[in-house]
């Protein structure tokens, strides 16, 4: 497999624009031809440009989406009576607020509610039973399409650490500290690292690069170690998750030119 090429450009929302338009041509696509679409999705900062774009669009011109599953990466955990359990979807932190805030409200703003993502169009790996998800996952005939983002200091991908086995699947992790630095960047309402959680249920390594096609998302100044590390790369290195990139069919690095600079 050839080595995921690195594509910069201008700016965040020139990244947005871009992938937005190559996401909604490849859901008319599978809107044609009857079948749903699947596209993996992380939350955070990365993909905001790319869900904002995708909104603009389909005010420009609205189209179903209600085909569409958003397989998303993964969720963080809290402790529920000895056990651990998702964290609060009402908590500005989690995954399952931004799904619903950032990416189902965001995209339904312009359509009409037949054509709407609902409820059920979002899935999230269930920590009562993990390896659950890839079967799943496969049963529906695979992710069409991942979007992927990197952690800045470790390279983290979803909740996978460095030391994450190529052949990793859907499971719990114990988050690093690393990692969880990273999302305490990403949402400052968490207020303190204490208050990030300590746990997390995540996609594997292999969960991702099973996909049909990928695109690892990176823009700003403090995503340049990460794309360095990825553009140095020549298949899956586990001390640096995303160069998982590398082993995606179709793997693209898509970053703007702050991310581009040398670390």
């Amino acid at each position: 497999m050839p080595d995921a090429p690195a594509r910069v450009f201008a700016s965040p929302e020139a990244i947005g624009e871009e992938l937005a338009a190559r996401l909604l041509d490849r859901i008319d696509r599978a809107r044609t031809n009857g079948r749903r679409f699947l596209l993996g999705s992380p939350t955070g900062r990365s993909p905001k440009p790319v869900f904002a774009a995708m909104a603009r669009q389909l005010a420009a011109r609205p189209r179903e989406l209600n085909h569409v599953v958003f397989v998303m990466m993964d969720e963080y955990l809290v402790g529920a009576g000895g056990t651990l359990a998702y964290a609060p979807a009402t908590a500005p932190w989690s995954c399952h607020h931004f799904a619903r805030v950032e990416i189902a409200e965001q995209l339904n703003a312009s359509l009409a509610k037949e054509q709407q993502l609902r409820a059920e169009s979002f899935w999230f790996p269930d920590p009562a039973d993990p390896g659950a998800y890839d079967a799943r996952i496969a049963d529906a005939g695979g992710v069409d399409f991942f979007m992927l983002a990197s952690g800045a200091s470790d390279g983290h991908v979803a909740f996978n650490p460095p030391g994450s086995a190529r052949d990793s699947e859907t499971r719990i992790i114990e988050l690093s500290e690393e990692t969880r630095r990273d999302n305490l960047k990403t949402f400052p309402a968490f207020g303190s690292l204490d208050a990030v959680p300590r746990h997390g249920v995540s996609v594997g390594i292999a969960t991702i690069t099973h996909s049909r096609e990928a695109a690892m998302i990176a823009w700003g100044g403090g995503k340049r170690l990460t794309v360095s590390r990825m553009r140095a790369a020549r298949g899956y290195e586990p001390d640096w998750p995303a160069t998982l990139i590398h082993e995606c069919a179709g793997g693209e690095i898509l970053c703007d030119e702050a991310a581009a600079q040398p670390a």
